[in-house]
């Protein structure tokens, strides 16, 4: 529910620079000039090899880092990782109850989400629905959970869907990502395309490094840059240039250096590609964060919205733990009994919502609050049971809530 962590799971503006250096450090190493046979270490260079010695040259010659006749392998098709990070909405009121020592008059415990309503967060609105589904919008975008494992979130100009069986797809700027639920997908942006079949073959092509992969799942595939050319035929045999060497692998112990036949061991199959991550569905919502509770007894006289001195032990553990745990944004709503004007009551409340948060600013807290007054309007007690004043559900419903989304 949270649209900057949904922005960071994709890692949308770092895949590109996770998959191109795998192929650009291939691609460094294979287009290396090779070096000639070097001089013997004990014979002059200007001594000419004898024809006994003609061979053991030949042999000799090889791709910079590799054995006498070895090809440089295919490389590894590298698949992004894109499976959305389900939230951790439970257990923060536990941290917070571990964090705010046991005060008369505070109570706290996780945010259920059986609600069914909207609360303002800094930056944004949080819509819960109480039936596992509900939504979160604000600057960074918004993210929306439908409760049965699928939902749909923006970050920027980026859509992202998530159909709740594995599949979903993404789409924003210049990068395109598709996952199809059963291994099979697709990634491209400005300059990279991968396709995975889900079967152990797939390609990737790189139009800024001048690079194309192709794996056919069967052992076989190619890779080859503006000046290397790598085959592997599945077989043991395969072929590798790049204008200063040629080679070519017969699969059967031999083969060719630069036009000189050599012993060669025939090439490893190329391993299969592996499965495109599956998008994953979006867990049902139970837990939004947390919900401080301070009954209004606690920090106010009877019909007055400034905090009472003897509060500020109250106030003091509050601000530590909400400072202790960096908590980056949250609510702090008034709350009234249904005695007196609506008009009136909206007005209180808002006015002890605000000083609260002017007394938690005061005590250097850097979250970023939003004060609401909500009068009578959210009780959680009856304030009459069969017509009769509730004097208990009275009491439950004068409160100023801290209301913390899950971070």
């Amino acid at each position: 529910m949270n649209a900057d962590r949904t922005a960071r799971a994709w890692g949308a503006l770092l895949l590109a620079t996770s998959l191109t250096l795998p192929l650009a450090a291939c691609a460094a190493e294979v287009q290396q000039p090779a070096s000639t046979t070097s001089p013997s270490a004990d014979k002059p260079a200007t001594d000419a090899p004898s024809p006994s010695a003609s061979a053991s040259a030949d042999a000799a010659a090889a791709i910079a880092g590799y054995a006498p006749g070895e090809i440089p392998p295919i490389p590894a098709l590298v698949i992004p990782s894109i499976a959305m990070a389900d939230e951790a909405l439970a257990g923060v009121a536990t941290r917070f109850a571990s964090d705010i020592p046991q005060i008369p008059g505070i109570r706290i415990a996780p945010a259920a989400c059986g609600d069914a309503v909207a609360r303002a967060t800094a930056g944004g609105v949080m819509v819960l629905n109480g039936d596992g589904s509900g939504s979160v919008s604000g600057d960074s975008g918004t993210t929306v959970n439908n409760g049965d494992g699928s939902g749909s979130f923006t970050v920027g100009d980026g859509v992202g869907v998530v159909n709740g069986d594995g599949s979903g797809s993404f789409s924003g700027g210049d990068i395109t990502i598709v996952s199809n639920g059963d291994g099979s997908g697709s990634y491209s942006d400005a300059n990279l395309t991968v396709v995975v079949n889900g079967d152990g073959s797939g390609s990737s092509s790189d139009a800024k490094l001048g690079t194309t992969l192709v794996n056919n799942g069967d052992g076989s595939g190619s890779f080859s840059t503006e000046t290397t050319t790598i085959v592997n035929n599945g077989d043991g045999s395969g072929s590798y240039g790049d204008g200063d060497h040629t080679v070519v692998n017969h699969g059967d112990g031999t083969g060719i250096f630069d036009g000189a036949t050599i012993d060669m061991e025939p090439l490893a199959k190329a391993a299969p590609v592996g499965l495109f991550p599956s998008m994953g569905a979006l867990a049902p919502i139970e837990y939004c964060g947390t919900t401080i509770t301070l009954e209004d007894g606690v920090l106010f006289d009877f019909d007055r919205s400034d905090i009472r001195p003897d509060a500020a032990t109250t106030m003091d553990a509050l601000a530590s733990a909400l400072t202790t745990l960096s908590v980056p944004a949250a609510e702090v709503g008034g709350h009234t009994d249904a005695i007196g004007e609506d008009a009136y009551n909206l007005t209180l409340s808002d006015a002890r919502a605000q000083s609260v948060v002017a007394a938690l600013q005061q005590r250097g807290v850097a979250t970023s609050f939003t004060a609401v007054g909500y009068g009578e309007s959210a009780p959680v007690a009856p304030n009459e049971i069969n017509g009769a004043d509730n004097p208990e559900g009275r009491q439950l419903n004068r409160r100023v809530e801290i209301f913390v989304p899950a971070f």
